[in-house]
């Protein structure tokens, strides 16, 4: 037996109307369905839960953990210039492969905007020599 998959991703949030404005008419997710305490979405097949909670800590997390979504290429600079002409608030430089932007939801997670595969990123690394590397 393994994990196949990943089911879905919950955020837990403060404002929720606030949190389906930015995930919907920000990011492009698709809203599916809406309750007073929640609501579910989908980005691309990927079931995003938002889910209000009152213990939700508005403090930022300093370690890298982060959700990163996937968008074409040719989509990249215009999501990226939209959620920053929004305010929305970066919190590192991109200085992997590819283009990428880290940004906060208004909660304070941390995303990420990516258009490249688990393949370009195998394939930069190995041409980046990256001493302790290990292909499997």
């Amino acid at each position: 037996m393994m994990i196949n998959g990943i089911n879905h991703i919950t955020f837990a949030v403060s404002d929720l109307e606030k949190s389906v404005d930015f995930y919907v008419n920000l990011l492009g997710l698709r809203l599916v369905g809406k309750w007073d305490k929640g609501a579910y979405l989908l980005a691309g097949n990927q079931w995003v839960a938002l889910n209000v909670d009152d213990t939700v800590i508005l403090e930022t997390k300093t370690d890298y953990t982060h959700i990163a979504f996937n968008v074409l290429s040719t989509d990249f600079q215009i999501m990226k210039d939209k959620l920053e002409n929004a305010g929305v608030k970066s919190f590192k430089e991109n200085s992997s492969e590819g283009d990428s932007f880290y940004f906060f939801d208004p909660d304070g997670h941390k995303l990420e905007l990516h258009y490249n595969t688990l393949e370009d990123r195998l394939k930069w690394a190995r041409e980046n020599d990256w001493s302790t590397f290990e292909l499997y």
